[in-house]
């Protein structure tokens, strides 16, 4: 390998899973005529994904090997004025670690649906959407351009719309389709102001050009205000990031997209497309880097989420739930790295998660296999003699989700906080209490859920409800719960391996090497977090070791204690704290009234807005102004229209985004 990619091989990375996709989806469900069976079109998916793996394994080892790097436009879609709309590609490390983590998951995801989903109908359904998923991920990091990121961006929401909503006969499933939606269009809004910002002032939408030019950004103002254009660019892109990456107030979609089949979860909300947001923030760091007002709002969200969300985890019963809440906390912690200037640790955060927080996803996944559907983890209970792998490898997976030394968790962690702790922002304060605190609740909750699912009593025949979901399924089950088959195992042992050991590998290059040289941008002098670290640093070996006299560890090995306590020794306790601070209790119970403050005050705003419009606007002006003969036609015309609008800004952005683009793409067409 020379020091440049091919741009072919590059470009069957994301292809390889496209066509797998269109090939399932097509051929393989009702809509194409069920062509191919199920064996086949796991087998096209599958094979579609493991080459884009491979390719992408291939070109990290060039980049990291031969520092090899890629940026060119493959195909510019049309010119306007000096504005060019484009599809390129930018390989660096961040890029091509991105590319392994998300092909490397979503090939264990394919492989372990082949056991979860094996009795549903919606079988080849599911393969075409994740492979889809897996296409939009990719074009996302790869891309070189913010029109092309942004094309992923709504297409990962779009696939994970249609994923959280696979069961469409389900009505809650529907609802929380349809909240993901709306929530995420909220953010991107914001995130295409931000886009519009950038074309607006830099005449270009090529990552390159733009931080070729953030000097000059940085010397405006917002026309109109005093504040300046760059915090308002960066807190508009950021809004797009809290969407996607579920933060404190747009978090509200992810713990209901756990309606959706467990391997969703596990690729798409916990992996990679909730990361995409945190992506995006490290590769816009030149950016943010001249903005502390944006970066102190950043790390007040990020702090939020990861302590208040962690609190809803203790009290959840769904075992889909628990390792929700813990992805939008641990979220959380990544979105505080960003904040402090330490975008590698927020990426090598992301990385570690990735690995870990699959693993528990697949893991919960295998154990309602085992207990025949069941997700209520007030009834399972002892299954470690029945289900071994899934035992030892969810272990695993919560040691390192807690910052066990020496797993993968503990380095991303404990740097995040000592990260925190070394930064000088005003908001600094607040964040190194919430990730502190954030530690022992995590875990706490972590170990609550282990206990209650693998040890202890066996509680699962005195299951009220257990009989009453599938019809059907029960019969040629027996009654205790079994190890799943092998397609579900392998891959739960497989994301253990990096889950344990990715982080003591990776953490010098990554965070104190060049691994990121050129690609994130810290302005060291203003921003001194990330140079106190690597001062600390003396490898990862006495990273571990002088942990064991640090806060973080015995705040993680306390909650931990008092999860034992409470849960397997004293069940007593938690059912009388309950007891004794109902109101907090009631407070977690309703999410701190996030939803109903969404529904009845956002919704019902944004209808009396639209209400109010067509009555002033429609009847008075134009019924008013209008001969009277035109009249009848205008009233039936905005009431055919009034049932068309939603009164959400949104839909006449997206609606006007569209137009634009129909348009544009027909006179390009017609030249």
């Amino acid at each position: 390998m020379t020091q440049t990619l091919s741009a072919s091989t590059l470009l069957a990375i994301p292809l390889a899973p496209l066509a797998g996709a269109v090939l399932a989806g097509v051929f393989g469900t009702k809509f194409g005529g069920n062509w191919i069976g199920r064996k086949l079109t796991h087998s096209l998916t599958i094979l579609g994904v493991l080459v884009a793996f491979v390719l992408s394994a291939h070109t990290l080892m060039a980049v990291v090997g031969d520092g090899a790097r890629f940026n060119e436009t493959l195909y510019t879609w049309m010119t306007i004025g000096g504005l060019k709309m484009e599809i390129g590609f930018l390989v660096d490390p961040l890029t091509s670690m991105m590319m392994c983590v998300v092909t490397f998951v979503s090939l264990m995801v394919h492989l372990y649906t082949v056991g979860y989903m094996e009795e549903d109908e919606g079988y080849n359904r599911f393969f075409a959407y994740i492979s889809l998923f897996t296409f939009s991920m990719l074009m996302l990091v790869m891309s070189n351009n913010l029109l092309q990121l942004f094309f992923g961006w709504e297409a990962v929401g779009l696939v994970s719309y249609l994923l959280i909503g696979f069961w469409f006969n389900k009505p809650t499933a529907i609802f929380a389709n349809m909240k993901a939606f709306l929530v995420n269009r909220v953010g991107d809004f914001g995130f295409i102001l931000g886009i519009g910002l950038i074309a607006a002032y830099t005449g270009s939408l090529n990552y390159t050009e733009i931080f070729a030019k953030s000097s000059e950004l940085s010397a405006l103002v917002f026309p109109g205000t005093d504040w300046m254009l760059v915090t308002v660019i960066c807190i508009c892109l950021f809004i797009g990031a809290m969407g996607k990456s579920a933060q404190f107030p747009l978090h509200v979609w992810l713990p209901d997209s756990m309606e959706g089949p467990t391997p969703i979860s596990a690729l798409i909300h916990a992996a990679t497309m909730v990361t995409a947001g945190i992506f995006m923030v490290s590769r816009m760091s030149p950016l943010f880097e001249l903005s502390d007002t944006a970066l102190n709002l950043i790390v007040v969200v990020g702090s939020i989420t990861a302590l208040f969300m962690g609190f809803l985890g203790i009290i959840q019963n769904d075992i889909k739930r628990v390792v929700a809440y813990s992805t939008l906390s641990q979220l959380g912690y990544m979105t505080v790295a960003l904040g402090v200037s330490a975008y590698s640790v927020a990426v090598f955060h992301l990385m570690t998660h990735a690995f870990f927080k699959a693993l528990l996803f697949l893991g919960a996944g295998s154990v309602i296999m085992g207990v025949h559907h069941n997700q209520d983890i007030r009834w399972m209970g002892g299954l470690r003699k029945y289900m071994p792998v899934t035992w030892i490898t969810s272990l695993l997976g919560s040691l390192a989700l807690i910052g066990t030394p020496f797993f993968s968790g503990f380095y991303s962690k404990d740097s995040i906080i000592e990260a925190v702790h070394a930064s000088q922002l005003p908001a600094a304060g607040f964040a190194n209490f919430a990730v502190l605190a954030g530690v022992f609740v995590t875990a706490f909750y972590s170990f609550r859920m282990y206990f209650l699912v693998f040890h202890g009593k066996e509680r699962f025949d005195q299951n009220p409800d257990a009989h009453h979901h599938h019809h059907g399924h029960d019969a040629h089950h027996d009654a205790h719960p079994h190890e799943s088959p092998w397609v579900v195992w392998v891959p739960l042992v497989l994301l253990a391996i990096p889950s344990v050991l990715i982080g003591y590998f990776t953490i010098d290059p990554m965070l104190h090497g060049d691994f990121f040289k050129d690609v994130i941008f810290v302005n060291h002098a203003i921003h001194p977090a990330m140079e106190e670290l690597s001062a600390k640093f003396h490898g990862a070996t006495a990273m571990a070791m002088h942990s064991l006299t640090t806060l973080p560890l015995w705040l993680a090995v306390a909650g931990v204690a008092t999860s034992y306590v409470f849960y397997m020794m004293y069940p007593a306790i938690p059912a009388a704290i309950q007891r004794a601070a109902q109101p907090v209790y009631t407070l977690l119970e309703n999410k701190y009234y996030l939803d109903w403050i969404n529904e009845h005050i956002l919704a019902r705003g944004a209808r009396v807005v639209g209400m109010g419009l067509w009555k002033v606007g429609d009847q008075a002006i134009i019924d008013g102004a209008v001969v009277n003969g035109s009249w009848k036609l205008v009233g039936l015309f905005s009431g055919v229209i009034r049932k068309a609008q939603s009164g959400y800004l949104y839909h006449y952005a997206l609606v006007m985004i569209l137009g634009v683009f129909v348009l544009m793409t027909y006179f390009v067409w017609l030249k």
